[in-house]
């Protein structure tokens, strides 16, 4: 019988994560380790948006470096993890029989959003990946439902993952010009602590309403593509949808790099 994993949420935060020595840089180089080794990795990444579900499809995904102005080394890392198109079609498969069209698509390589966290949980890039695109355009709901949809594939040994950013505010980020360690402001720390808590209670209805109910939530996600693998992962998470926080830290002061499991 195959190993079932958690699912997982992760915030990815900056490429810089990979070079600077922080607590979220130690937790995701060792969460690989306590998770254990799966059969396969399917994420739903911020960084592939789409108006529909789309899976990718390639055998040997090339890699995307959808940053600029960053140290040279990072646009040199390499990620050389196999694909799995037999998952994606299997993947597209349980959305299609949950009411949510979906294909693969072929061509699409591994955005930042995959490779930095994948770089630090599984440096052996050994486990095949497949990424799922979001689709800011239909809301935390729809993404819950996907969640939901892809639930079995953790039966089957896959671990189905999330990457986004507990708090993604560019604009204050770039503005403030911040140094890494920076303090949290108020507006960041209790958006922070109402998700935290309503994620461990379980409360997806809340999380699907996050824009309406928790505070300051347009401060920290002007644009949602951040937030959607959360609702995304808890979903996955099958009924009761209560998670576990397995890491909180704060970079930059703005850049919250919360992490929770789920089943």
């Amino acid at each position: 019988m195959a190993l079932q994993f958690p699912s997982v949420y992760v915030s990815h935060g900056s490429p810089m994560v990979l070079l600077n020595n922080t607590k979220a840089r130690d937790f995701l180089a060792g969460y690989g380790r306590e998770l254990g080794k799966p059969k396969a990795i399917l994420i739903a990444t911020a960084h592939f948006e789409t108006r529909r579900p789309m899976l990718t499809a390639d055998a040997h995904p090339e890699m995307i470096y959808d940053f600029g102005g960053f140290p040279q080394p990072l646009f040199e890392m390499r990620y050389p993890a196999p694909g799995d198109p037999g998952l994606a079609a299997h993947a597209s498969k349980l959305l299609a029989d949950a009411g949510i069209p979906a294909a693969p698509v072929a061509g699409r390589g591994y955005d930042h959003g995959t490779w930095v966290p994948l770089k630090l949980m599984y440096p052996a890039a050994d486990v095949p990946v497949v990424q799922l695109s979001v689709q800011p355009g239909l809301g935390a709901e729809h993404h819950a439902a996907m969640g939901a949809a892809l639930a079995p594939l953790r039966k089957e040994g896959v671990l189905v993952m999330g990457s986004g950013s507990m708090t993604h505010n560019l604009g204050e980020l770039m503005r403030g010009r911040r140094e890494l360690d920076a303090p949290a402001p108020a507006w960041v720390t209790e958006f922070g602590e109402w998700m935290h808590e309503r994620i461990e209670a379980g409360s997806l209805e809340d999380v699907v309403a996050w824009d309406e109910r928790a505070p300051h939530a347009r401060r920290n996600h002007p644009s949602e593509e951040h937030f959607l693998p959360l609702p995304f992962a808890m979903g996955a998470g099958g009924p009761g949808h209560k998670g576990t926080r397995v890491h909180t830290s704060c970079e930059y002061g703005v850049l919250m790099m919360d992490a929770y499991a789920f089943g």
